[in-house]
């Protein structure tokens, strides 16, 4: 889909911050394949805002935005002291029952951008997990990111044999009607489409205390699509 303009994304404003809500397929920052960024969004909407972090392109959610150099100082010392407040939502593969399941591996981003576990190489990396809900063969987590490498939840998530439905670069697999509707009839010479042409996590909440030391938060209502492939799995229960 494209944007033309930030304001249809705002979730929530304050005298320093804009959160919004990232659509999927929309790169945070400058890309040199798209000519609509969130950085350009931005810009565009006024000149001296700036985005405090990133999410990848394909996820979605809550992304903070500051108003002025000090609001952004505020939030990038508590992103730096892990003082941020993040949960994010993911479809998994598989049936889990996590409570404050907890992975710390270190994680080493490779030359090619894939991220790997490493004792050796890596940096400490620190995700918690919870079950939110089951269905036949998938689960719905909650992920609270402790440390912000990149690729993180998906990685650890991968770790538990829990890979992120649709994220084939870590083990996660297509999610297809055929395969959670019984009586489901492609035609002949189609080629089916998976329910969520993407991996399947959403940044739900984000919380940090504002330059005022009042405590912010927001949080992001479901794209189309995670709300739709949630709609399906809710019929295979």
């Amino acid at each position: 889909m494209y944007y033309k303009s930030l304001k249809p994304l705002i979730i929530k404003e304050s005298e320093d911050y804009i959160f919004i809500n990232k659509p999927p397929f929309v790169s945070t920052l400058a890309d040199r394949n798209d000519t609509v960024t969130i950085l350009s969004l931005v810009k565009k909407y006024n000149e001296d805002y700036q985005i405090c972090h990133r999410l990848d392109k394909e996820t979605s959610g809550v992304l903070l935005v500051a108003k002025n150099a000090e609001a952004y100082r505020n939030a990038s010392i508590q992103f730096e002291h892990r003082q941020v407040d993040k949960t994010y939502v993911a479809i998994v593969d598989g049936l889990h029952q996590f409570q404050e399941e907890t992975v710390n591996l270190p994680l080493h981003t490779t030359a090619s951008g894939y991220v790997k576990i490493s004792h050796r190489q890596g940096k400490n990396a620190k995700t918690i997990f919870n079950t939110i809900k089951t269905f036949k063969k998938h689960s719905l987590v909650s992920c609270k990111p402790e440390t912000g490498r990149m690729h993180q939840i998906r990685v650890h998530l991968a770790s538990l044999n829990a890979s992120i439905t649709g994220d084939e670069t870590y083990g996660g697999q297509p999610l297809f009607l055929s395969s959670v509707k019984k009586k489901f009839n492609k035609g002949k010479d189609e080629e089916e489409q998976p329910i969520i042409k993407r991996f399947a996590l959403h940044a739900q909440i984000l919380s940090l205390t504002d330059i005022k030391g009042k405590f912010i938060s927001a949080e992001a209502p479901y794209p189309k699509d995670i709300e739709v492939a949630l709609k399906q799995l809710e019929k295979t229960k």
